[in-house]
């Protein structure tokens, strides 16, 4: 029999993140483990991010947690055990992803394996370039905060935008950094394909603008305005919120040039990897993301990096103080470390 666990870990921020839809200065996120009554104890560890597109709080997951354990949980005895468990009571996904993901660690331990080879996946890169991220703020505290956080040591930055002020924040950051590579997220802020054309339009005259990605600037219900925007769009575009695990990709392939893919949102290691490939498969590009997350998070992501081309892995940045360490970044490079996460450094 396993012992489950579950902690809520409160985790101010650096500063306010803002996107399309809304903004904080803390998160709460969870810690799920689950370890081994043996001797010597093997435990596993992973972190749970609520997203409140999908209606996740972390009083939600520590419910349905609650729930699984009374389902049987303590009971499950391999990876099919706990696939089924997880079928027969669905859970919100970035609690159903952390439940997976703590048990596949705990297995890749006690086999000796690294998670990535447990997974049969690529082992990633042993430095993994990721993109930093700017959340929405006044134009004229763009200039500021790529110096405060020394912004330009990163190939690739990620802007939030929104309709309102997208094209003056656009500006400042290519009058800042001209000709820095840049994802600009929408995160589902334009009604429509036609209002979006309009302001790409204003994008492409904007002087020492370097677009390279435009992710989900519309509502993920906005089929046939992305298959009509698709070979319009000035930038190849991403697909974030479109793409769940059980997303139809001849649908995907007529609306976008990629996917973004976050294991919080793809429910697991399983179906995340199944999406990556499901990508390769209709020839659309792959990225690799994350929500705000702590490096155990991150260290999870790093874990299927060499599925993707581009990464988005900054979210452990975001927060004031980190208080894991497994994964460090230098030089605009994520570097996790091989080992599995095991308790100490913050983790109990």
């Amino acid at each position: 029999m396993l012992l489950w666990t579950i902690e809520a870990r409160p985790l101010p921020l650096r500063y306010t993140w803002k996107i399309s839809r809304n903004a904080s200065d803390a998160k709460v996120n969870l810690l799920i483990g689950v370890r081994s009554q043996g001797e010597p104890p093997l435990a596993g560890w992973a972190e749970a991010a609520p997203n409140v597109r999908y209606g996740e709080t972390p009083e939600r997951l520590q419910a349905e947690f609650a729930a699984l354990q009374g389902a049987g949980l303590s009971e499950v005895g391999s990876e099919e055990e706990l696939a089924a468990l997880l079928q027969a009571h669905p859970v919100a996904q970035a609690l159903r992803f952390a439940v997976e993901a703590a048990y596949l660690h705990y297995q890749a331990l006690r086999l000796g394996q690294p998670v990535w080879q447990y997974l049969g996946v690529p082992a990633p890169a042993a430095a993994v370039p990721t993109a930093f991220s700017l959340p929405i703020m006044a134009p004229e505290d763009v200039a500021s905060f790529l110096q405060q956080h020394q912004a330009s040591r990163f190939a690739l930055l990620k802007v939030k935008v929104n309709q309102e002020s997208g094209l003056a924040l656009l500006r400042a950051v290519a009058a800042a950094l001209p000709g820095k590579p840049l994802i600009v997220d929408g995160n589902e802020a334009w009604p429509d394909a036609d209002s979006l054309l309009q302001f790409l339009e204003q994008c492409q005259a904007v002087a020492g603008l370097q677009v390279q990605v435009l992710e989900q600037p519309l509502p993920a219900a906005c089929v046939p305005d992305y298959q009509y925007l698709r070979p319009r769009s000035p930038y190849p575009l991403f697909a974030d919120e479109s793409v769940t695990h059980h997303a139809d990709f001849r649908e995907i392939a007529g609306q976008f040039h990629g996917v973004n893919m976050k294991l919080m949102k793809a429910g697991g290691y399983r179906q995340g990897v199944e999406i990556l490939r499901q990508t390769h498969a209709h020839g659309l590009q792959a990225m690799v993301g994350c929500m705000v997350e702590t490096s155990l998070g991150i260290w999870s992501a790093v874990q299927v990096s060499g599925l993707a081309q581009v990464h988005d892995l900054d979210g452990f940045l975001v927060i004031k103080k980190d208080p894991f360490g497994f994964v460090q970044e230098t030089q605009g490079a994520i570097v996790a470390q091989s080992a599995v996460p095991q308790p100490g450094n913050g983790l109990t």
